[in-house]
């Protein structure tokens, strides 16, 4: 009994059978090799400021091949800051939106009240500007507010919701106004700190506005929130899936309120450069700067979609924008294949974020 047991035992097992007649060849994996375009896709995937760096590159070629010596003239360089230095601060707000997969149709308008309240109470009603100045930044930081409470509280579409806002608030602008223009010598007499952003510093020939290092500051501080703190972090990942963001434990409504009130105060100091750069006060000033600030983010490389975009990307944007006005003009063409040329690019710009988008499917 014990020897049958015992040769049942050193009988081969079935699984020992089929192991027997099994290679023992090591599995190899190959590695997929990339196109060159797939390589490119990729790589504009990870670096997104490439496209629009070498998009200003070919603006700047194009104004020195049209007309070498007015364009690259300190004067022009000078025209082409002033005329970015606002839509670069309103388009840094519009960007952390833009990043959460949101849209703010209401900042421009945002930026232009705040420019009244400072005004209104520091030239009209005589408030000491120490007090009319951060109660303009809070009028900015209150319609924020407003925009992410609709957004967040309603679970209303940023776009209905900021489209609204852009009615309400224009028409609070024209009723707190009056329609009137507070001129820049009562501003000199009463306020002039809400002038000093239109003063000039001359960096050789050029004459450099004290907004554009505003500008510059802004983007700079809006960087560091964005790359170096957990709150920056949480925005990318709230617009890139803001479900999936709240399943890793992210508070996603209180991000994206913080956002819109961050956009609306950054819209208030973008109202501050407004009058520097106008010299006035007005409630119809920068009435394209919603459309232009959109204009520069997207050229500027940030997804329309979320999660993908950056601060410098958009300044660049922007100064793409100048320039290839600039170059346009010199050229000596009707100012309206400058708008022709700016919408062609904003629909290179969305396709070719569509077609890298593609790799993170």
């Amino acid at each position: 009994m014990s020897r049958a047991t015992e040769d049942e035992r050193r009988a081969p097992q079935e699984f020992e059978k089929v192991l027997a007649g099994a290679t023992a060849t090591v599995a190899q994996f190959e590695e997929r090799r990339l196109t060159f375009i797939q390589r490119l896709q990729r790589f504009l995937h990870a670096y997104p400021t490439t496209v629009p760096f070498v998009v200003l590159l070919l603006g700047i070629i194009l104004g020195v091949s049209v007309n070498p010596a007015r364009f690259t003239a300190a004067s022009n360089l000078s025209t082409i800051l002033t005329q970015v230095m606002v839509i670069g601060i309103v388009g840094i707000g519009q960007t952390l939106v833009i990043l959460t997969a949101g849209i703010d149709l209401s900042i421009g308008v945002i930026m232009v009240i705040s420019s009244v309240v400072m005004g209104r109470l520091g030239v009209i009603d005589g408030l000491p500007v120490i007090l009319a100045f951060p109660l303009g930044l809070l009028c900015g930081a209150a319609f924020g507010f407003l925009n992410g409470v609709l957004v967040t509280r309603l679970k209303m579409p940023p776009f209905i919701v900021t489209l609204g806002t852009l009615s309400i608030i224009g028409a609070l602008n024209t009723f707190y106004s009056q329609s009137e223009t507070i001129g820049m010598q009562d501003i000199q007499d009463k306020a002039n700190f809400l002038q000093i952003m239109g003063n000039q510093v001359e960096i050789g020939d050029a004459r450099i506005m004290w907004g554009t290092f505003l500008m510059l500051i802004v983007a700079a501080v809006v960087w560091y929130v964005l790359n170096r703190t957990a709150f920056g972090r949480h925005v990318y990942a709230v617009g890139d899936d803001e479900e999936a963001a709240r399943l890793a434990g992210i508070d996603t409504d209180r991000v994206l309120l913080s956002v819109y009130v961050f956009a609306g105060v950054i819209a208030a100091i973008a109202g501050w450069a407004l009058i520097g750069r106008v010299g006035a006060i007005s409630p119809t000033a920068g009435e394209s700067a919603n459309l232009d600030s959109i204009t520069a983010v997207v050229i500027g490389g940030t997804s329309l979609f979320g999660g993908r975009g950056s601060i410098i990307g958009t300044v660049i944007g922007a100064l793409i924008v100048g320039v290839f006005r600039s170059a346009v003009s010199l050229a000596g063409l009707d100012v309206l294949w400058q708008e022709f040329a700016i919408g062609v690019l904003i629909i290179i710009a969305v396709a070719l974020d569509q077609w890298i988008r593609r790799v993170a499917k």
